[in-house]
């Protein structure tokens, strides 16, 4: 008698309210970057007509970071202590004001003032999208949320360079701050309107509410105090990732639309096409980070393994960009800078679900904090570092791009050596 092989069982719906809260923290993720961004697409522009420098320009990005290091910080401890609802509306509410401030200023001192509570808000954006994300889903499915709001950051690069150049030229670069700023404002009412916790939402079903807390432990902790956090070599891990790999997503941020200009000379909006082929080749990397690890995480492999093992291909695919500065064609150049931003994204979504990973969800936002601090210290750093030689070498991205190519397999080689087992943190 033969046997009929029985079909793998299909796992049940449990609800679908979590995927909404990610599709609202995607949101969220983009319109933080095309406020950021909108400097950026203006800045060839904006450099000619006020007569700023490589440094000047440096200068602006400089203290954003400074801002934004602060403010990870701060917000780090800030949602740890009131929630990602609470949290995330202060700062959407300090950096659209900063973000719309930005139209009444013209000098490099003026927008380095303004970029200042646009740093500080936009810093809490991770902290609460982390936390949020931790509060929402079980860690099984936890890099993959990751990976889906993280792309977000690529979907605000696409779009605020496809946005801004027809904004500015209909009505001038002033309103390309305030129309974007509006923007921000609508997310911020429906976020207040939605979002609670999964314990107290009314669209979750007591399915989709035990799946969420299929593997979560409950306490009552009081926030770790810092000096404790930085005893750990979890916390180190995690920092120094931050510090290296930030700086490069900075770097593509603020100072590609530059790079086309410089290089091949393209106008306001003949550089939107490229920008949008490299961050939506970045938003299938952040995606496919995210899905990879969970994917070997669902085949029995290690967290340590399944997390290393998607960070270092995201790493191999970043290398090629030492070469993007001397392409023959503009494509070529975009084909190798996309896939360094695919990878960097990919990265990231890996690195950034360390702290869940490894720490009680009671100190977890802390540890992003720090890590969002190092990471714009790298950024700090790396603004005078492209300022300095673009202004030595008339503008030759070389040495940036190298830079880029070699950091991720730095970062990696880092992150391990302070985790090889990359287990739990005892309390």
């Amino acid at each position: 008698m033969s046997v009929v092989p029985q079909k793998p069982a299909v796992a049940p719906f449990v609800g679908g309210t979590r995927w909404i809260v990610c599709a609202l923290l995607f949101a969220a993720i983009a319109l933080s970057y095309i406020d950021r961004q909108v400097l950026s697409v203006l800045e060839p522009t904006l450099a000619r007509d006020y007569h700023w420098t490589p440094v000047g320009y440096s200068n602006i990005v400089f203290y954003f970071q400074l801002a934004y290091g602060i403010g990870y910080i701060a917000f780090g401890r800030i949602v740890d202590k009131i929630g990602a609802r609470a949290g995330y509306a202060i700062a959407v509410t300090l950096w659209t004001i900063g973000h719309m401030a930005h139209a009444l200023v013209t000098t490099t001192v003026g927008f380095s003032l303004v970029r200042i509570p646009l740093g500080l808000g936009e810093a809490g954006a991770f902290p609460a999208s982390l936390a949020a994300i931790a509060e929402w889903f079980p860690t099984k499915e936890r890099t993959l949320a990751i990976g889906l709001f993280n792309a977000g950051t690529n979907i605000g690069a696409i779009l605020a360079p496809l946005i801004v150049p027809y904004v500015m030229l209909a009505f001038g670069w002033r309103m390309a701050f305030i129309l974007t700023g509006f923007l921000t404002i609508i997310w911020l009412v429906v976020w207040l309107w939605f979002y609670r916790r999964p314990q107290q939402h009314r669209g979750v079903t007591p399915a989709e509410l035990a799946h969420i807390e299929s593997d979560r432990v409950e306490d009552t902790h009081a926030p770790t105090p810092w000096l404790q956090l930085l005893a750990r070599r979890e916390t180190w891990a995690y920092m120094a990732g931050r510090f290296l790999i930030d700086p490069i997503w900075w770097t593509f941020l603020f100072w590609l639309p530059d790079f086309f200009d410089s290089r091949y000379h393209l106008n306001l909006k003949a550089y939107g096409p490229p920008l949008v082929v490299i961050y939506v080749l970045a938003d299938l990397g952040s995606i496919a980070g995210g899905w990879g690890s969970s994917t070997l995480l669902g085949r029995g492999l290690s967290l340590n393994v399944s997390r290393k093992t998607a960070m270092l291909l995201c790493a191999l695919v970043v290398v090629p960009v030492a070469f993007a500065a001397g392409a023959s064609n503009i494509w070529l150049a975009v084909a190798l800078l996309g896939l360094a931003c695919a990878g960097h994204q990919g990265f990231s979504a890996n690195l950034y679900a360390l702290p869940s990973d490894l720490f009680p969800r009671w100190a977890a936002g802390s540890v992003v904090g720090l890590g969002g601090a190092a990471g714009a210290a790298g950024g700090m750093l790396i603004a005078k570092f492209n300022g300095w030689i673009l202004q030595a070498t008339n503008k030759d991205y070389a040495p940036i791009f190298a830079v880029a190519a070699c950091a991720y397999l730095v970062a990696l080689g880092v992150v391990h050596l302070l985790t090889p087992r990359y287990a739990k943190v005892e309390a």
